[in-house]
């Protein structure tokens, strides 16, 4: 049974995932504006770095066995929670504008919350679905009323059908998939994870793997790249899995809504923008409608 102390430690383990996330956004678009490297073989770097990372972690720690007749699921977890979101991502940067990219973020806990329902049978409360109304609304007040910078000069339909799927993907991941990640620790279950999206990349990316002039790569954009591997990919997704264990998925979504706040944060401090009564009122809009999701009921077990 889950005490307060665990459910307070899941809490910030997927708000420090997502704080993460929110400055790999901007260095993820500094990259792509960069045009030095293209998005399959950063994802396989990505891939590479949090594989070996894992695997070196798991020599010490306690042996774990793998039951057989799970390995095709977290292969089928790897390409709906990692390969498609990250990929879909990745490419939908160069091909939508900096406030369409938000904005289509902000579906994710809508879609996580209906496969969770479909899936794990959690329940739609008026609680749950106040609580995401709530928060879409500040995110949305949020995003109308900052400065936006970076991505493309306007948004193609394709770009903004890549930045659906990578909602739909990784809500699919998280509504589908809890079972499977409380059934393992979160190193034995990521090192899985991330190896068979590497070598599901790896067909695709072959080739620009050896086009690329790596040693061309601007200093700035190495040490941005090495942020992703290392704490947007590795303590991320190692943060992400431990809370998934303590919260429900809906909830997790929710913490997505933490990126634009990241984004405002970010613009301000680098005098891009300005602390308005409006920002601090989305903010409110957002942490209140996580609250209620929070206090909201869980499935029957």
């Amino acid at each position: 049974m889950k005490t307060r102390t665990d459910t307070l430690a899941g809490h910030l383990a997927i708000a420090g995932a997502y704080t993460i996330f929110g400055l790999n956004i901007v260095f993820c678009k500094d990259i792509a504006n960069s045009a030095v490297i293209s998005p399959m073989v950063l994802f396989v770097l990505r891939a590479v770095g949090a594989t070996a990372l894992f695997w070196v972690l798991s020599l010490f720690l306690p042996k774990e066995p793998v039951d057989k007749g799970d390995f095709l699921k977290i292969a089928a977890a790897s390409c709906v929670g990692l390969f498609i979101p990250q990929m879909t991502f990745l490419m939908a940067i160069t091909m939508a504008t900096s406030i369409d990219t938000a904005i289509m973020s902000t579906l994710g806990p809508i879609f996580t919350m209906v496969f969770a329902f479909l899936f794990l049978k959690e329940p739609i409360t008026g609680k749950k679905a106040g609580g995401v109304a709530l928060s879409f609304a500040g995110v949305i007040f949020l995003i109308l009323n900052s400065v936006h910078e970076g991505g493309a000069s306007e948004s193609s339909p394709m770009g903004i059908g890549l930045l659906l799927v990578n909602s739909l993907s990784f809500a699919l991941y998280l509504g589908l998939f809890r079972p499977l990640i409380s059934k393992y620790s979160v190193v034995t279950f990521m090192k899985w994870m991330f190896l068979f999206s590497l070598l599901l990349s790896l067909p695709f990316s072959m080739k620009g793997l050896l086009e690329t002039d790596f040693l061309a790569i601007p200093a700035l954009v190495r040490w941005e790249i090495g942020y992703l591997i290392f704490f947007a990919t590795f303590v991320a997704y190692f943060l992400i899995p431990f809370g998934q264990k303590q919260l429900r998925p809906t909830l997790v979504s929710m913490y997505t809504y933490l990126q634009p706040i990241i984004a405002a944060v970010i613009s301000i401090w680098t005098g891009l923008d300005v602390v308005t009564w409006q920002k601090c009122l989305a903010t409110v809009l957002i942490v209140g409608g996580v609250v209620l999701v929070s206090r909201s009921r869980a499935a029957a077990s």
